[in-house]
């Protein structure tokens, strides 16, 4: 099947705003044995749009877009491929009790111009819309173009997102049918590079299934898709020697579930006291369902002063030891895991940048964790910008964690 992606929004084109909408695509269709064959990103633009659609129909299976389905005057993919495709445009009953529901349950009146976001092309099915006002379409083979697929999308990412998982997904996993399944492998602590040279001998042994490997700021994840499930579960069972206590789970999740997970089977707290990741972690923590079951809470002190004031750090001892340092980070663990009566404390502190802060070059990073056997404190030299030195940092503080309630 070949699939294309086209990302409508004019801010796409400028440096404000980056595409994530096809990125996060692509990785739902590797799930499932998918994979894009061209992504494009289109300025609101009718006569751009237009030709674009032209040449997509003529080359892709399936068409995704994302943006253009709201209510201003720059919005009009529908309306676009309605117009390429000779369709008419006509409400959608469905999707207009939907939207005076949405504004009902806010208790407003929705502007009239919003109603334009009901109108459906004729022959298409409307994707009606959770978590907000513009629903989306699938289209099945449209006029002259049989055998293809259109599927338009909201912009707004959480509106995006939770239709594809909810209404399209299954759609293509039909499509895919179930013969392609897939093996989803979460490593954590080791670079891509490394983790490839290591699992070399064991991938090439499975050379029959279809391997990607995909590395981000804060894990590896390795993918084996395959029509056997006797092949699969073949490669799991000798990957797991291969990749040890650096294998944070198989399946669906991240390293913040399996860190929460574990807490939770052991019946187990947490408390972190953040300087440099400014609430960071405690946002990744936060956003997995049912956190509140194992994690109780922590402080963002980021100024001395606030290291003082919240965790009861003293003002000398700073001074003498300086913000940035390994003594630092233990006394943030042990101080916040004792104001909040938690199993675990977790600290950190460092620098982010961009300049040197004392004499801690920038990327310098200490955490510490303190637990019912004592205080255990790691120094990093992170690389990347600031953004990407605070989201490695809480990485390894996750990972810390994991890997001493695993070897505990």
């Amino acid at each position: 099947m070949r699939i294309e992606c086209i990302a409508i929004g004019t801010e796409l084109l400028t440096t404000r705003r980056l595409d994530t909408n096809s990125v996060w695509l692509g990785e739902r269709l590797a799930a499932l044995g998918l994979a894009f064959h061209r992504k494009t990103a289109v300025g609101d633009s009718h006569e751009d749009l237009a030709a674009l659609f032209r040449e997509a129909l003529t080359r892709s299976d399936l068409i995704v877009t994302t943006g253009g389905l709201g209510p201003t005057f720059d919005d009009f993919t529908k309306e676009c491929f309605a117009e390429v495709l000779g369709a008419e445009l006509r409400e959608d009953a469905q999707s207009r009790e939907d939207m005076l529901a949405f504004y009902a349950a806010r208790k407003r009146v929705p502007p009239e111009s919003n109603f334009k976001q009901a109108l459906l092309p004729e022959g298409a099915e409307a994707l009606r819309n959770p978590v907000g006002t513009a629903p989306g379409v699938w289209w099945e083979d449209p006029k002259e173009h049989p055998g293809v697929r259109i599927v338009m999308l909201p912009g707004v990412p959480r509106e995006m997102k939770r239709m594809w998982e909810e209404q399209v997904e299954p759609r293509l996993r039909a499509l895919a049918g179930e013969s392609v399944r897939t093996l989803r492998m979460v490593v954590a602590g080791v670079p891509e590079s490394a983790l490839d040279e290591r699992i070399r001998e064991v991938r090439e042994r499975h050379r029959q299934l279809d391997w990607t490997i995909l590395a981000s700021l804060t894990q590896v994840e390795l993918l084996a898709r395959g029509a056997d499930p006797a092949a699969l579960e073949a490669a799991r069972a000798d990957f797991l020697p291969v990749l040890g206590e650096d294998l944070v789970g198989v399946g669906d999740g991240n390293l913040e579930d399996a860190v929460l997970g574990s807490l939770k089977a052991r019946g187990e707290t947490l408390a972190i006291a953040e300087s440099m990741t400014g609430g960071l972690l405690a946002a990744r923590l936060t956003a997995i369902p049912g956190a509140s079951e194992v994690f109780l809470g922590g402080a963002t002190v980021y100024s001395a002063k606030a290291k003082i004031a919240l965790l009861g750090l003293g003002a000398g001892r700073l001074l003498h030891e300086g913000t940035v340092s390994e003594a630092t980070s233990r006394a943030l663990a042990e101080a916040v895991r004792l104001k909040l009566g938690a199993t675990w404390g977790l600290g950190l502190t460092g620098n982010a940048g961009p300049g040197a802060e004392g004499e801690a070059p920038l990327g310098t990073v200490f955490i510490a964790l303190a637990g019912p056997d004592g205080t255990e404190a790691k120094a990093y030299t992170l690389p990347g910008d600031r953004a990407d030195v605070q989201l490695r940092a809480t990485a390894w503080a996750l990972d810390l964690l994991r890997r001493t309630i695993r070897n505990g």
